[in-house]
């Protein structure tokens, strides 16, 4: 059960460029970085009480995906 919102994030997180640059759906983009922000949040409170290292060293990508995430809203609120 722990492993569960890592995979979702994993395969989340590769499925962005192909959306976003292959199929050049910018709202499906979006919405994927927002379940890839979702399952990071979760990974991190989810690993918290076990392993409180892991969700610390997490922190730089967390606040990457939050930069990432702003951008895609700016993309898309831009571009339609």
């Amino acid at each position: 059960m722990l492993g569960i919102p890592f995979a979702l994030n994993l395969a989340f997180n590769f499925a962005f460029v192909p959306i976003e640059f292959k199929l050049k759906n910018r709202a499906l983009a979006l919405a994927d970085i927002l379940f890839t922000l979702g399952t990071l949040v979760w990974a991190m409170a989810t690993i918290f009480p076990l392993f409180p290292w892991v969700a610390i060293v997490n922190i730089p990508y967390l606040a990457w995906l939050i930069f990432a995430t702003a951008l895609q809203v700016a993309v898309v609120d831009r571009n339609g």
